[in-house]
């Protein structure tokens, strides 16, 4: 007798446990980022810099960036190494749990469907952190299989692969990537021994399993990833690993309402070493080796939605809580490093909200209030002889909590011939991160010191705009003023050589930094997003940020007083194009301009505009086969990086040429 068969696997179209969009979202300055734009990029992060407001702490792409650079900004408001803008996977959020940064390598554009950008502050259904905005990712859910493999300039290869499967437990979606590049020595004029390549190698992998419980979809969600770099120098490189692991239930009705819970597990490490660079640039020193930093990140986010004629209604909670240190050996004395430093805690951070829409007629109205308790407990630093294990200095800050309310108000009114105008006023926060707290840094000659004392950082702002969607032209155009209290900031103290409290030495050439609340930083400015299908074949888009961000130190920094933030510049333009030449030959062309920034807070580090030209044609070879050819900075523009107190100015990537083959099997 033969055995009995299982009984047939019935196929469920699942599309992860989400629940839609909001519906108060259009009331707001938001934009999205589709498929096809997310994977035409290098890289996730250049992506997301097509929207002229959207860039990382730095000039330089996740390419060749150090992790701790990598931070999000929106709006040029007041760019941080932290990130000052939150993003979100799915809900879960992937700003790193003990430095705030975003490891770009973690999330390969194959595994992204759509990124939506919520301009402003007000945390909403979000949670902190979203002091200038949020970038709220969806991870792919489509049946689709993708094979991308592509070989560049300078040694670079990449592959990524994303498909969907059935099981009987339900939609397997499995994602992988790798990538390496030999990179380019970012210094070009006096370019010594001590100047290497920006090198990288990196992983990921990621799983998401999509099941349906009943009324009630699950979607389980494993990954890992880890990055190599080399940073530039002789000696200087990093590293970072992490996991994930997020649980989400959902029951979306069939308009707009249902539930969801998700609990979301993340854990991280980071290795980084940085050297002292002599005039000269002939040899380096070691500096400090920061070899193990372990964080865990964790947390809880639920929400319960109702939908009623005009009115709709949700209601949640966020809960987070982050545990980290770094351990690193400093203060090199030519035989080896002769000090340990361990530093580190652990901060929480949760609330509730309730957000509303009430749309009657060609009227909008979006209105959310939330609350939220922040704590930073358990901080330490303990800097001890490697040699005699004898303590030479132990630090416990004081434990520290608060309140802080936000709330937001949004209103859109729908006018005759596709026209509309909105305006809305928010206000948000960020609590600092452990790094920021804890941990000294040491970049080069610069040193910047912790401050254990950090408040969190509030953003208040209004904003006015006005737009048009009609046929194949769309154009939305916004004023926005928008005003940062205590805005966290690297405070110049002294410049080198010389020797500082608890910091020590700072050689020549050298400045001793601290992280202080300064003030305000208040910013007014523009933006503008404009998209045309001119014929079938011809499309282009436009996107243009103005930020006008000052510096008022007030008495905790009055030398930074009329001074533009760090890392802002008052223009950004985005531009492309899009036309299909044949049938199946596509050429796409991307443009981005940014105006003069500054370095470093006194505005003395000057970094000339930048423009890059990036071209991209497309040859469909079969139904199911695209192969393409791309230049990335055309023109080879010196795109200025970074400039240290000595006037030495690194680059971004000159001249790249890609080749690549996808596949949609």
């Amino acid at each position: 007798m033969s055995p009995d068969l299982p009984p047939p696997v019935q196929e469920v179209v699942v599309a992860g446990a989400r629940l839609a969009d909001p519906a108060g979202a259009p009331a707001f300055s938001l934009a999205q980022i589709g498929e096809q734009a997310l994977q035409s990029a290098t890289r996730l992060d250049a992506a997301l810099g097509s929207e002229a407001g959207v860039s990382l702490f730095r000039r330089t792409s996740s390419l060749a960036a150090n992790p701790t650079t990598q931070g999000l900004a929106l709006r040029a408001v007041a760019p941080s190494g932290a990130g000052r803008a939150l993003v979100t996977l799915d809900g879960a959020p992937q700003n790193d749990p003990f430095g705030g940064w975003v490891i770009w390598s973690s999330l390969p554009d194959v595994d992204i469907e759509r990124a939506s950008i919520v301009r402003g502050a007000g945390a909403g259904p979000y949670g902190a952190g979203a002091l200038t905005g949020v970038v709220a990712l969806d991870e792919k859910s489509s049946d689709t299989e993708v094979l991308t493999a592509e070989g560049a300039s300078r040694g670079q290869q990449r592959a990524a692969l994303a498909g969907e499967t059935t099981s009987p437990l339900g939609k397997l979606f499995l994602a992988a990537s790798g990538e390496h590049s030999e990179g380019w020595i970012p210094v070009k004029t006096g370019r010594g021994a001590a100047d290497a390549l920006l090198t990288l190698s990196d992983w990921s992998l990621a799983s998401r399993l999509d099941s349906q419980l009943g009324k009630v979809r699950l979607s389980t969600r494993i990954d890992a990833y880890r990055e190599a770099r080399g940073s530039g120098l002789v000696g200087a490189n990093s590293a970072a690993s992490g996991q994930d692991v997020s649980l989400a239930l959902a029951q979306p009705d069939a308009c707009c309402g249902g539930w969801r819970v998700q609990a979301w597990g993340r854990t991280s490490n980071l290795q980084n070493s940085s050297v002292s660079v002599p005039p000269g640039r002939k040899i380096d020193t070691p500096a400090n080796t920061q070899f193990k930093t372990p964080a865990d990140g964790y947390g809880l986010n639920a929400a319960w939605r109702g939908a009623w004629a005009q009115l709709s209604l949700e209601t949640g909670l966020d809960l987070r809580r982050a545990e980290g240190r770094s351990e690193e050996n400093f203060r090199y004395q030519g035989a080896g490093f002769t000090r340990l430093r361990v530093a580190g805690g652990a901060s929480s951070v949760g609330g509730a909200y309730v957000e509303s829409a009430w749309s009657p007629g060609p009227w909008l109205v979006a209105l959310g209030l939330r609350a939220d308790r922040w704590d930073t407990y358990r901080g330490h630093r303990r800097e001890s002889d490697i040699a005699s294990g004898a303590t030479t200095l132990d630090l416990r800050p004081a434990d520290r909590g608060g309140v802080a309310a936000s709330a937001r108000l949004g209103v859109k009114r729908t006018l005759a011939g596709g026209l509309y105008w909105r305006a809305a006023a928010y206000s948000g926060f960020r609590p600092p991160t452990l790094n920021e707290l804890y941990r000294p840094f040491r970049v080069g000659n610069d040193v910047t010191e912790a401050n254990a004392a950090l408040k969190p950082e509030v953003l208040t702002g209004a904003e006015a705009g006005l737009g048009v969607a009609r046929g194949r032209f769309s154009l939305d155009a916004t004023l926005f003023a928008n005003r940062v209290r205590d805005p966290v900031t690297n405070v110049t103290l002294g410049l080198g050589p010389a020797t500082f409290p608890v910091a020590g030495f700072i050689p020549a050439g050298g400045t001793y930094y601290q992280r202080r609340n300064i003030g305000r930083i208040d910013a007014v400015g523009a933006e503008l997003d404009a998209k045309a299908q001119w014929t079938a074949a011809i499309a282009s888009r436009l996107s243009l940020d103005y930020t006008d961000a000052r510096v008022d130190g007030q008495s905790a920094a009055p030398r930074l007083t009329g001074k533009r933030p760090a890392e802002s510049p008052r223009w950004t333009v985005t531009a492309g194009a899009d036309a299909r030449l044949a049938p199946r030959l596509r050429l796409a062309l991307d443009l981005r301009y940014e105006s003069v920034r500054y370095d470093d807070d006194l505005n003395t580090r000057r970094l000339a505009p930048a423009v890059v030209l990036n071209a991209r044609l497309e040859q469909e070879i079969a139904k199911t086969a695209t192969a393409y050819i791309g230049v990335d900075n055309l023109t080879s523009s010196h795109v200025e990086t970074a400039r240290s107190a000595d006037g030495t100015v690194s680059l971004d990537a000159p001249l790249t040429v890609r080749a690549g083959l996808r596949l949609r099997l």
